[in-house]
C-alpha cells in the first residue's frame, strides 16, 4: 500500500473518532440541561417489557409490605389524618388519632364509634390512615374484612391519592379506589377511578358499579390493583379475576390520566356522607370494625 492511501485511511479514522467523541459530548450536554440519566422507578420496565403479556406480573417482586404483626401500628409506615369538617362529602365522623385503631392477632382494626353522651346522629369518631410511602406502578394488594352487616350508615374504603394533592387539589391529583363499600348495600363493593375528567362530583367517574361479593362482611378477601403506564386493572382475590379494566386514553393528559406519578395509600371508615348516608345512619351498628390483614406492593424489577 502506498503512503498516500495510508495517509487518507489514517485521516478518515481520525475523523470518525472525532465525530463519535463530538456525539458523546453533545449527548452529555443535553442530559445536563434536560432529563436526568437516573431511571424513574416503575417506568423503565414499561418501555422494555410487554405489560400486556400473560406472564408480565409473574415477574413482580415484593418491594414493601405491612403485615400488622405485633401490638402497635408501625409509625414509620402510617400517619393519621384528622378532622371533622365533612371531607368534601358531608361526612359525620371526626377522624382522631390512636383511639380508633388496634393491632392484634395479626390484623389492623379500624373502628368507627358512636360517642356516648351526644344526641342520636350527632357525633361519631373514626380513623383515617395514610401511608408515608408512595408508589408508582405495580401490583397493590390489600387483604381485608369489611365490618359486620348490622345496618345503614358506614362507608369503609381502601384507596390511593396522588402525592401532589396539596399542590393541585382533588380531583386533579387523581384517586384510585381499591375497595369501597356502603353498608346500606350489603354483599357488594365498588372499584372506581377519579380524575378531573372523570369524577363522582360530575357523575362521570370510571367505576365497576356494584360487584357482588356475598361473603364480604364475613370473610377476608384480597382487593387488588394492577397498575402500569398503559392501564389500571382491579381484581378480587386473584389477579385473573378482573372486575374493572381502565385503559389509558389514546389521547391522554393530566385531566384524564393523572396516573403517571406516585400515589399513597389511605384506609378509613367514614360515617354518613353523600353516599354512605343516603339511607341514614343506624346508631345500633356501632362500634363498626374493619380488619386489615396486610398491605403489599409488588413491582417489576
Amino acid at each position: 500500500m502506498n503512503l498516500k492511501v495510508k495517509y487518507f485511511k489514517y485521516m478518515g479514522l481520525k475523523r470518525l473518532i472525532f465525530l463519535a467523541l463530538l456525539g458523546i459530548i453533545s449527548c452529555s450536554k443535553s442530559n445536563s440541561q434536560g432529563e436526568s440519566d437516573e431511571p424513574i422507578q416503575g417506568v423503565i420496565e414499561e418501555n422494555i417489557l410487554d405489560v400486556y403479556a400473560s406472564d408480565y406480573w409473574d415477574n413482580a417482586e415484593l418491594v414493601w409490605a405491612d403485615e400488622f404483626e405485633g401490638s402497635t401500628l408501625i409509625s414509620e409506615n402510617w400517619t393519621f389524618e384528622t378532622g371533622d369538617h365533612g371531607w368534601g362529602n358531608n361526612e359525620l365522623q371526626n377522624y382522631v388519632e390512636d383511639d380508633n385503631v388496634e393491632v392484634s392477632e395479626g390484623t389492623l382494626k379500624i373502628m368507627a364509634k358512636k360517642v356516648e353522651g351526644f344526641p342520636v346522629g350527632a357525633k361519631y369518631t373514626s380513623t383515617r390512615l395514610n401511608s408515608k410511602k408512595q408508589f408508582l406502578y405495580g401490583r397493590m394488594e390489600i387483604r381485608a374484612k369489611i365490618p359486620e352487616d348490622k345496618g345503614n350508615g358506614i362507608w369503609p374504603a381502601l384507596w390511593m391519592l396522588g402525592n401532589n394533592i396539596q399542590n393541585i387539589g382533588w380531583p386533579a391529583c387523581g384517586e384510585i379506589d381499591i375497595m369501597e363499600y356502603v353498608s346500606f348495600e350489603p354483599n357488594q363493593m365498588h372499584f372506581s377511578i377519579h380524575s378531573t375528567a372523570n369524577n363522582h362530583k360530575n357523575g362521570t367517574q370510571i367505576t365497576s358499579g356494584p360487584v357482588k361479593l356475598e361473603t364480604i362482611e364475613e370473610e377476608f378477601h384480597n382487593y387488588g390493583l394492577l397498575w402500569t403506564d398503559k392501564y389500571i386493572k382491579f381484581y378480587i382475590d386473584d389477579i385473573e379475576n378482573i372486575a374493572l379494566n381502565f385503559q389509558r386514553p389514546a389521547i391522554s393528559n393530566s385531566e384524564n390520566w393523572p396516573f403517571s406519578k406516585p400515589f399513597y395509600f389511605l384506609m378509613n371508615i367514614a360515617v354518613g356522607g353523600d353516599w354512605g348516608g343516603l339511607n341514614g345512619v343506624d346508631d345500633s351498628i356501632f362500634p363498626a370494625t374493619m380488619e386489615v390483614d396486610y398491605v403489599r406492593v409488588y413491582q417489576i424489577k
